[in-house]
């Protein structure tokens, strides 16, 4: 499930990114995307691929780690996101939902932290 305005589009400065035509209210859910759950194994030999940058860590632990479906690989990520993605470990799914309400036009963000307001540094220089 995917809201039936979203669109990918370039971005200035970060490539291909998700934005949506119409405004989105705060605390709807933008989309629901399954997942694909890999082992640490297989995590150690994704991390040496370009698909490292497109993995969640994955389970209560965090142990495995999980390529999304769906858009949920294209949302870039920005420290002052208007969204931010839930895990369902039980049922393989993400979920991306609004923070605050988005303007038609504007860019979906999430934090790759995990939660919208983490403010902790990334493995890459975040623009």
């Amino acid at each position: 499930m995917r809201l039936p305005d979203l669109y990918i589009d370039n971005t200035a400065d970060k490539g291909r990114g998700v934005f949506t035509e119409q405004g989105i209210d705060a605390g709807e859910i933008i989309e629901m995307a399954p997942v694909i759950v890999m082992s640490a194994a297989e995590r150690v030999l994704l991390d040496q691929t370009l698909l490292h940058d497109y993995i969640f860590e994955w389970g209560e632990g965090k142990t495995e780690c999980a390529m999304a479906l769906g858009w949920i690989p294209v949302y870039n990520h920005s420290y002052a996101s208007n969204a931010e993605y839930f895990m369902d470990f039980e049922e393989g799914w993400m979920f991306v939902k609004s923070v605050r309400s988005i303007a038609p036009g504007e860019e979906i963000t999430i934090n790759y932290n995990g939660n919208w307001d983490d403010k902790k540094v990334l493995w890459f220089e975040a623009k």
